[in-house]
């Protein structure tokens, strides 16, 4: 990479992260190529040039957050961790990317970019189920997940809590002990109401 690529690498990098600010303090119909431009210290023409429009801008945004946090989670798959480490690690990706994009913000943007529809199915589809596969067959093959439960069983499981991990989230922020809830909430994902069997 030469000086030019990584000097626009760098202005690139620097608006996303901007706008990524700014989308967690506002709505994205709000958020203006003028504020951006504003706080990011580059002109709008610049912003303009390198994403050729706001709706463009966002998407990328996204995009980037999203791979990003991908590729975290399968680095952090791959260091041996045990099953009940792996979900725990979950569970705070959840709560860490929630403050990013609040469910909200993400089935506003899901609904009005179809383009960015289509990629997070196709993501889910290509990576997050494959690995979330591959970590229950890990489970299955440590021992740490019954052999009377399937695949199905557990994926249903884990759907059932992110359906829910909106109110799940509230709920832990409202016990004033957010992680302590949430570790209980662990507990019972793996063991049930009644312990270990």
């Amino acid at each position: 990479m030469n000086g030019f690529e990584k000097r626009a690498n760098q202005i690139k990098a620097k608006i996303m992260k901007t706008t990524l600010e700014m989308l967690r303090a506002s709505d994205p119909k709000k958020v203006r190529i003028a504020d951006i431009s504003k706080l990011a210290k580059v002109s709008q023409v610049t912003i303009y040039n390198y994403f050729g429009s706001k709706e463009e801008l966002i998407r990328e945004v996204f995009k980037n957050y999203f791979d990003k946090t991908i590729r975290d989670f399968e680095e952090y798959m791959n260091e041996g961790h045990s099953l009940k480490e792996k979900i725990e690690h979950i569970i705070l990706l959840e709560k860490e990317s929630y403050k990013d994009f609040t469910p909200g913000l993400i089935k506003q943007l899901i609904t009005e970019d179809n383009e960015l529809s289509q990629y997070i199915e196709r993501q889910y589809r290509e990576t997050t189920i494959p690995l979330t596969v591959r970590i229950i067959n890990e489970g299955k093959e440590s021992g740490e997940i019954s052999e009377n439960v399937t695949v199905e069983n557990v994926l249903a499981f884990i759907q059932l809590y992110m359906n829910q991990y909106e109110s799940i989230l509230e709920m832990a922020q409202k016990s004033g002990d957010t992680d302590n809830f949430l570790e209980g909430m662990v507990h019972m994902f793996f063991y049930g109401v009644c312990g270990k069997r």
